[in-house]
């Protein structure tokens, strides 16, 4: 099931179906969610998985990269210091109060109802 959705993730990326990610690919994909990678970190990126060295992801190689990333973003420290930071009185809980000064810290305006 997992790689069926790695493949799903990899076709949005390789826009012209070659079966390789380039740079602009990569580019494109980061800025529609908001990132702002330089030309630099995308290579970066790219080099970090590039295996065959080609300047190019294929398939392997983009597993090999969402591996690292969920291993990266998986570690239970990281989501504890997370929770630290909204939850400012270390009571074990998120109150909406909490909750309303981080979104709002982060430039997030919210409504009663979506808190």
């Amino acid at each position: 099931k997992q790689v069926s959705e790695y493949k799903e993730a990899f076709s949005l990326f390789d826009k012209d179906g070659d079966g390789q990610i380039t740079t602009k690919e990569l580019g494109t994909v980061m800025r529609s969610l908001g990132q702002n990678p330089s030309e630099s970190e995308l290579q970066d990126m790219i080099n970090e998985v590039d295996a065959d060295n080609n300047g190019t992801i294929d398939f392997p190689e983009f597993l090999t990269m969402m591996a690292r990333k969920m291993k990266d973003t998986d570690s239970e420290e990281e989501i504890r210091e997370a929770f630290k930071v909204f939850d400012r009185d270390n009571n074990g809980f998120i109150s909406a109060a909490e909750l309303r000064h981080v979104m709002t810290s982060i430039g997030e305006k919210l409504t009663d109802d979506e808190v």
